[in-house]
């Protein structure tokens, strides 16, 4: 049994502000999201919802258009309250409570996003000594973009080539969170000369909002994040008993793992993307400094040699046919992906998940609906398929959208 929480859609309003771009929804908790119906838009996003069934075993597909959500379906142990790992997504948020934690400190960044992030004001001890004397220049702009040189996963960029270069990490981060896992990770190039998705390279921000804000990273979005958006229940999978160090005697994990594992209810994901979409506004509340979330939605300086921003991917150049040049995303492994398009005032949510990243032994967060064991022994068709978290999804909603 698949269930269906669809809703269709009225009519477009013509014009943003005919929509309401000072609507910002309550938490579910208050009502949630408004809603608009239209039949024949919901039977071409239920077209987008079949393909988002063949990518993952679990999941579902969340749309918000002009500021109402339009369409809400899942399939599997996807659901409104489901809570599985999101896998990378959750570095989009470490993205993020570093701005905050850099307009609340300013006095620690003189140089903004070119402040050096190797410093013993920003760093434990345990950073230093520096394991490569070029990790001194590394500025906080390059760590979120990737460009630090810092080594992760094949491929790599170079101003735009493609290359393949020999000891890749396994970049297995998140669920390393000793700082040492960070901090140590050798270069594969000098700062600022390459980029590498490197998971390593996303922990390193969250251990400079661990240390200068003297609180995990989890507590500090609990207060300058989800709070002001009215998650619900949310929270990291941080429950990792079988890891070899970096946990507690509960199996718990030390430190908030900047690279990933966040767990965030579907409809507080699209609010997250609604928080973006909006420039980093909340309500009458700059949740995130504006010029920061304007960074994030295109291809900026720190990273010359690939279309990704401070852990978002960007359309800028218009290398994705079919998607608006000012789209941009974050997609995690599993097949999870939020996608905003600013020019469509769109924000799309597509949860997927295996059956591990459902597990509540993760999160140990209370599990508040059933699931029938529709998608038990799921196998994809198509193999290549299997966790795509691409933007093809948000492609099949902007085409339903504009082909109206």
């Amino acid at each position: 049994m698949m269930i269906d929480v669809r809703l269709p859609l009225l009519a477009l309003l013509s014009t943003l502000a005919l929509c309401g771009a000072d609507y910002f929804p309550p938490p579910d908790s208050k009502g949630g999201w408004r809603t608009r119906q239209d039949a024949a838009l919901t039977a071409k996003l239920d077209k987008v919802f079949d393909y988002v069934q063949t990518t993952t075993q679990h999941g579902g597909l969340l749309v918000v258009h002009q500021g109402h959500l339009v369409y809400e379906r899942y399939f599997g142990r996807g659901h409104r309250e489901a809570l599985p790992e999101l896998a990378s997504v959750g570095k989009a948020f470490t993205s993020l409570a570093t701005a905050i934690v850099m307009r609340e400190h300013p006095a620690l960044f003189p140089q903004g996003l070119d402040t050096r992030i190797f410093s013993p004001k920003l760093l434990p001890a345990a950073a230093f000594p520096l394991n490569d004397p070029r990790k001194e220049q590394i500025s906080i702009g390059q760590v979120l973009s990737m460009s630090a040189g810092i080594r992760g996963t094949n491929p790599v960029y170079v101003k735009g080539a493609r290359q393949t270069w020999p000891q890749p990490t396994e970049d297995n981060g998140p669920y390393s969170t000793t700082d040492g896992f960070a901090l140590n990770q050798t270069l594969w190039c000098n700062p600022g000369e390459c980029y590498s998705y490197s998971t390593a390279s996303s922990h390193i921000p969250a251990i400079m909002v661990r240390h200068v804000a003297g609180m995990e990273m989890e507590e500090y979005l609990r207060k300058h994040l989800a709070g002001p958006l009215g998650f619900g229940t949310w929270g990291y999978a941080m429950y990792r008993p079988k890891l070899k160090g970096g946990i507690d005697a509960n199996g718990r994990m030390l430190h908030t793992p900047g690279g990933g594992s966040i767990a965030v209810r579907s409809t507080d994901m699209l609010r997250f993307g609604y928080l973006m979409l909006r420039q980093g506004r909340w309500g009458k509340r700059q949740v995130v400094p504006a010029d920061f979330a304007k960074l994030c939605a295109q291809s900026v300086s720190y990273n010359p040699h690939f279309t990704h921003s401070f852990n978002f991917n960007t359309n800028d150049d218009g290398h994705i046919a079919g998607l608006p040049q000012d789209a941009f995303w974050k997609g995690g492994a599993g097949g999870h992906g939020i996608y905003v398009v600013p020019s469509l005032d769109l924000v799309v949510f597509k949860l997927g998940g295996n059956e591990g990243q459902y597990d509540p032994a993760l999160t140990r967060l209370p599990v508040k609906y059933s699931y029938d064991g529709s998608r038990d022994g799921w196998k994809p068709a198509d193999p290549k398929l299997l966790g795509d978290s691409s933007p093809k999804t948000v492609q099949l909603v902007v085409a339903a959208l504009t082909a109206q």
